[in-house]
């Protein structure tokens, strides 16, 4: 669903490719306790920087589960398309997600996951 997708950029009605390209643990590139998804937005790199401490939260609320690294590039590639389509997508390079926008964004992936037909 959003590991490869298109938004409309909201102001200038603009339609781009989003496609993933990377996952980083970002302790051991920037010492931040997060992990680093990298997207390419009509080949411009972006990053999406998803807070470690939402993976252990998510398992203390739902024990036996965890975020999977697949899981997590739709938790950003959702969160991405997002920014892109309200105008929050200011041209940076690197997007910091807290903890409670990661576990929104995981529990709204579940919802459209689930009314997908299969």
């Amino acid at each position: 669903m959003y590991e490869n997708f298109y938004a409309v950029e909201r102001w200038s009605k603009k339609k781009v490719h989003c496609v993933y390209q990377a996952l980083v643990v970002a302790i051991a590139t920037r010492h931040a306790d997060a992990i680093d998804i990298k997207f390419n937005v009509d080949d411009r790199g972006v990053w999406i920087a998803l807070p470690h401490t939402a993976w252990a939260e998510y398992s203390r609320r739902n024990p036996g589960k965890v975020i999977t690294d697949p899981l997590a590039v739709q938790l950003a590639g959702r969160y991405l398309k997002q920014l892109i389509e309200s105008g929050e997508d200011t041209g940076r390079e690197m997007f910091v997600v807290s903890e409670a926008q990661t576990l929104e964004q995981l529990e709204a992936f579940f919802k459209e996951a689930r009314a997908v037909p299969a």
